[in-house]
């Protein structure tokens, strides 16, 4: 299914005959939005444990993990699964990347905020939650793959928090306003203004805090 409402043109766009334009065409089969759901959601968790156990404490992020995680997660479900988009995506929230510029814009992640920022080594909150945040903006803005990207930003920051010896990051509060003020957030960081989003970040790993008992 579609993470975020949006219009897209090309072979990406195929939906799965039956499912009424609602679920993009899958190697499973699926029809139904509920499952696809329950699917990508299964896989996810079983794509972030691997990712977790894979991950080193010293490992420099690079384009080809974020590559390789979204592949763990949806290359049982899609045969693009791991593939740099085909299809232009427009969105009502934020403005995204062109499917041409993808390729030279991964490298501008992996030569700049990947390389510079991971990995996450342990600092003040302050430092970390900008850390996170810029590389989670970019990858959102940057949005490399057909589906999924939003989730793929949140799996890298969840394994820079662990980096910066922190619990896996819960995004459970981000709704209702807070939800309104990360997108907000995530627009802002189009003119490399990275305070709201690293402000997100500094509430998300609070309450990750909070509910994991404090340090």
């Amino acid at each position: 299914m579609v993470e975020d409402p949006c219009e897209a043109r090309g072979v990406e766009a195929e939906y799965e005959p039956g499912s009424r334009g609602r679920v993009l065409r899958n190697l499973v089969g699926v029809r139904s939005v509920r499952e696809m759901q329950r699917l990508e959601t299964e896989a996810l968790l079983a794509a972030t444990e691997r990712a977790i156990t894979e991950t080193r404490e010293d490992q420099r992020f690079a384009a080809s993990d974020l590559r390789r995680w979204h592949r763990y997660w949806l290359g049982g479900l899609y045969e693009w699964a791991g593939e740099y988009r085909q299809v232009n995506l427009t969105k009502g929230g934020f403005m995204v990347a062109s499917a041409e510029q993808i390729p030279r814009l991964m490298i501008e992640l992996e030569s700049g905020p990947l390389r510079t920022l991971t990995p996450c080594v342990p600092a003040e909150v302050s430092a970390v939650s900008r850390a996170i945040g810029i590389v989670h903006a970019e990858t959102v803005l940057i949005h490399p793959f057909r589906e999924g990207n939003g989730r793929l930003a949140r799996l890298a920051a969840t394994l820079m928090a662990l980096q910066a010896g922190l619990p896996p990051l819960d995004f459970g509060g981000v709704q209702g306003l807070a939800r309104r003020l990360y997108f907000a957030a995530i627009q802002s960081a189009v003119d490399r203004d990275y305070e709201p989003i690293a402000a997100t970040f500094r509430s998300i790993i609070a309450r990750t805090l909070r509910l994991a008992g404090g340090r």
